[in-house]
């Protein structure tokens, strides 16, 4: 095992002192109110974007905001797209708790990034959130000459639960069940609800985040325990992955989810889709939501939009 990284230890220290209820022994909206109140101080530089604004759509469940950012150097017309996913284990997360990310995304890929704030569980169980991010990528590819993209040039990205409900739609543009997209960028995401994976007994505790507070975030999310194995829920367990977009998978090696997201990059290799690995291994879940104290979170972030690049004029 990977000593772990000093800023990494940094923040596991202050989270025990600005936050020493787990989640799972709250409701939550004491969930969210804990980790609404300790974003800011872990977030990195907010750095300026060429434009930014919020916007509002229509989808099958009701309204949902989109926050738009348009990043430096990024074309006026016929640029590209990244819908990014925050995590958050489908119950906490909002606009604010990634908007830091949204930004190095925009500067560093001189995109446009556009983040949904999709539904939460448990008042919205699967797959409602699901579908509030099909909507948010339906009104990319269909505005896309309104917002300067250019249709073929849309990714999907996301952390965590972010990245489940991005390796989600990438599987449904593989299958054509939503727009095509280009590339999926996953950090460190949630591929197996079943929650069986060995990494997650090597960390279940004293890494961040435990055994205890995924299982609490899963069956939140879920409506029943056949959810479990639905791939729209575990895309390790989709049956065919073959027509999926290039992944750039970030996997952080003191993780429950290190295994799955492995796994995840292994099956996709075996059915034909090129994928990017790249493992931090003395880093914790999360750590790109917190450049404050780890540096390694923009470098996350650069080199998933080298990989993007990458995979646009054919490598991989």
């Amino acid at each position: 095992m990977a000593e772990m990284d000093v800023g990494a230890r940094r923040v596991l220290e202050l989270g025990a002192e600005q936050v020493p209820r787990p989640f799972e022994t709250g409701s939550p909206q004491r969930a969210r109110a804990d980790y609404d109140a300790t974003c800011p101080t872990l977030q990195g530089d907010r750095e300026a974007v060429a434009t930014i604004e919020d916007r509002h759509i229509d989808g099958p469940n009701g309204a949902i905001t989109l926050r738009v950012y348009r990043g430096i150097g990024a074309p006026e017309r016929n640029g590209p797209g990244l819908l990014y996913l925050h995590g958050g284990g489908w119950v906490i997360g909002n606009l604010e708790s990634h908007d830091e990310i949204c930004r190095w995304f925009a500067n560093r890929a001189a995109c446009t990034v556009i983040c949904p704030d999709y539904r939460l569980a448990p008042e919205h169980r699967f797959p409602e959130g699901l579908t509030d991010c099909v909507a948010s990528l339906a009104f990319m590819a269909s505005s896309a000459a309104d917002l300067g993209l250019d249709p073929s040039r849309l990714a999907v990205a996301g952390d965590s639960a972010g990245g489940n409900l991005a390796a989600v739609l990438a599987l449904m543009s593989g299958a054509g069940q939503v727009p095509p997209i280009a590339a999926q960028l996953l950090l460190y995401p949630n591929t197996d609800a079943a929650q069986t994976a060995e990494s997650y007994r090597r960390f279940s505790t004293g890494f961040g985040l435990t055994a205890a507070t995924m299982q609490w975030f899963r069956d939140h999310y879920i409506r029943d325990a056949a959810d479990i194995a639905d791939w729209r829920v575990s895309p390790l367990r989709a049956e065919r992955l073959e027509g999926a977009p290039p992944a750039f998978i970030a996997i952080a090696g003191l993780d429950i989810l290190a295994d799955e997201g492995v796994a995840y990059a292994d099956r996709l290799r075996t059915h034909g889709v090129p994928v990017v690995l790249r493992h931090w291994t003395d880093q914790i879940h999360g750590f790109v939501s917190m450049g404050r104290y780890i540096p390694a979170a923009r470098q996350a972030v650069e080199e998933a939009v080298a990989a993007w690049h990458g995979f646009e004029q054919g490598d991989g």
